[in-house]
Order: C-alpha cells, then structure tokens, then sequence
C-alpha cells in the first residue's frame, strides 16, 4: 500500500520502537514531501535533544534513537522532491486551508493518487484517503489473518 507519510507521524512513530516496527512493514511503501522531510529532520533533533536536556535520556541513548529514526526512515522512506508535486500545491493548499505547511504532503497524495497517513484532522476532508496509525495497523493485522 502505497502512503505520503504526514511530518508529525513519521516523527512520532521513527521515535518508538513499535512505531520502527510499524513504519518497517513491508506492505507498505511509504513516501514524504520533500517539504515535509526537512520539517521531520528539524523535529527529530529538536526532540533527541529535548530528551537529552529534559534527562529522560542521556546524551549517548538520544544520539542512538536519532540514528535509528534515521535508519529506518532512510531505508523505507522515499523523499518526493518538490519539483514532482509543485504544479499541485496551489490545489493542495485550497484543500487544507488550516494549515499551508500541510498542503506538500496533500499534493504529493494527489499527484500518486494515493492516500495519507497522518493524525492530523486538517486532512481529513481534503478529498483524499486519510489513514490514522490505528487504522492502518487494524489494516496490516486483518491483513496478516487472511
């Protein structure tokens, strides 16, 4: 199944263990708006250091999670360059009006005509297939009983 991954889900989940294991599945393929993964690389430093500073973890344990949201993004996340969705953003912001940061994320969705995976209600009703982590894992459990 192919999915644009929403920036605050792949962040989330690339920082979890269970969400490593969810964002590995090899039934989904799973892609990002290049807008998109320069907001998730920002967020993933910003929150290792945060857990770091805050003392929930220590610096070398922070420096381990980043590397392996790192690896497990790189390894299963395709980035969509801008210049493949662009001609789609003015649509795309029409479509999530709440938030313009958003509309990358759509357009890329509209151009592969595929859905999204996101928790993030701005999607929804943006016309596209929207998938929140526990629809989608109900999805890959039902899969795996037939």
């Amino acid at each position: 199944m192919l999915l644009v991954v929403d920036a605050s889900i792949l962040v989330g989940e690339a920082l979890r263990i269970r969400g490593r294991e969810l964002l590995s599945q090899p039934e989904l393929e799973l892609v990002v708006a290049e807008e998109a993964w320069d907001e998730t690389r920002h967020e993933l430093n910003v929150r290792t250091r945060s857990l770091a500073q805050r003392g929930i973890l220590d610096v070398s344990q922070a420096s381990e999670l980043l590397l392996a949201a790192y690896e497990v993004i790189e390894s299963r996340v395709q980035i969509i360059p801008t210049r493949i969705y662009e001609s789609s953003l003015e649509d795309a912001t029409q479509r999530v009006p709440q938030d313009r940061r958003d509309a990358s994320t759509v357009a890329v969705a509209m151009v592969l005509e595929c859905g999204i995976w996101t928790g993030d209600r701005d999607f929804f009703g943006c016309g596209l297939p929207v998938w929140t982590t526990e629809t989608l894992q109900l999805y890959l459990r039902s899969m795996t009983r037939d």
